[in-house]
């Protein structure tokens, strides 16, 4: 303490604290659209995940006369074959859900292994690895996934595995490019300046430091696999009946449109406001992230 300050009877200034930003979630529920993103997403899977247990009839039970409008007991209505169409389409959506969510999940998982492998060791892997992801993306997702499909039979666990391989490459390539940002950084100079190992590094010092971006990409590999999944069994593809599924909902009902339209809006309204949910929260994890690597309050 210097004689000034005790003359003056004043204490040592304290130290600086450093400014504390909040984190990626907590920034991103300021937007609103994030906020409108939650309510449609979470309107829709709460649907999926009690639909089951609210339905008033088994999804394969017949409830009356073939495309009845006004079957007894039925609030839409029967489908093609006198099944209860609001009974199905509240069991259609927990699998929907649950397929596209694992195939998410794996595809992120795996992208990110894969991308920060590549981005940190910088040598033959990360040639390897991206020259091979290139060749991946000359495929289109849905003609690689009917292909794979109609060889070997549509299987849920060959859809989550399709699905997740098409997530992955392009995961990947996000990652990569945000590990060349992070090993950059002292602390991974530091790291390895002292013999940390370097899967180490990528666990411990990198992959908490790319969170952001793999966050968004999870939200964007969850509105395209409920797509996939939903176009895969239009097309015969996904799940086979009579099990129920919003997208196996719409191709049966759509011969029978104009007589029973509700086999087909329900499942269509549930997905598109999933979809645009999704992609609300999204796009507000995206702006929330850029804020934090700008060191910008939103």
């Amino acid at each position: 303490m210097s004689t000034a300050a005790t003359a003056s009877g004043a204490a040592p200034a304290a130290p600086a604290s450093p400014v504390r930003r909040p984190g990626l979630l907590r920034t991103a529920w300021r937007f609103h659209r994030t906020k409108i993103g939650v309510v449609l997403a979470g309107a829709v899977l709460l649907v999926a995940v009690a639909g089951p247990f609210l339905s008033p009839f088994s999804p394969t039970e017949m409830a009356g006369m073939p495309n009845s409008a006004a079957a007894d007991g039925t609030l839409f209505g029967t489908d093609e074959v006198g099944r209860d169409v609001f009974s199905r389409f509240l069991h259609g959506g927990y699998t929907l859900v649950t397929i596209a969510v694992a195939s998410a999940l794996a595809g992120v998982a795996v992208g990110a292994v894969l991308g920060i492998v590549a981005g940190y060791l910088r040598n033959w892997a990360d040639e390897l690895i991206m020259r091979t992801n290139d060749m991946l993306l000359a495929f289109p997702q849905l003609v690689l996934a009917l292909l794979l499909l109609s060889i070997l039979g549509p299987q849920v666990w060959l859809l989550v595995t399709i699905i997740a391989l098409s997530h992955a490459n392009r995961v990947a390539r996000v990652t990569r490019e945000a590990t060349l940002k992070v090993v950059e950084q002292d602390f991974v100079k530091s790291a390895e300046a002292i013999g940390v190992p370097r899967w180490r590094i990528m666990a411990a010092e990198i992959l908490p430091n790319i969170t952001s971006p793999l966050l968004v990409e999870l939200g964007l590999r969850i509105t395209y696999s409920v797509g996939t999944i939903a176009t895969l069994s239009f097309l015969g593809m996904g799940l086979q009946p009579p099990q129920a599924d919003w997208g196996l909902m719409i191709n049966e009902g759509r011969t029978a449109i104009t007589i029973q339209p509700w086999a087909v809006v329900l499942p269509v309204t549930a997905v598109a406001v999933l979809t645009i949910g999704a992609n609300l929260i999204t796009d507000g994890l995206s702006r929330a992230s850029i804020g934090i690597d700008r060191g910008v309050e939103k």
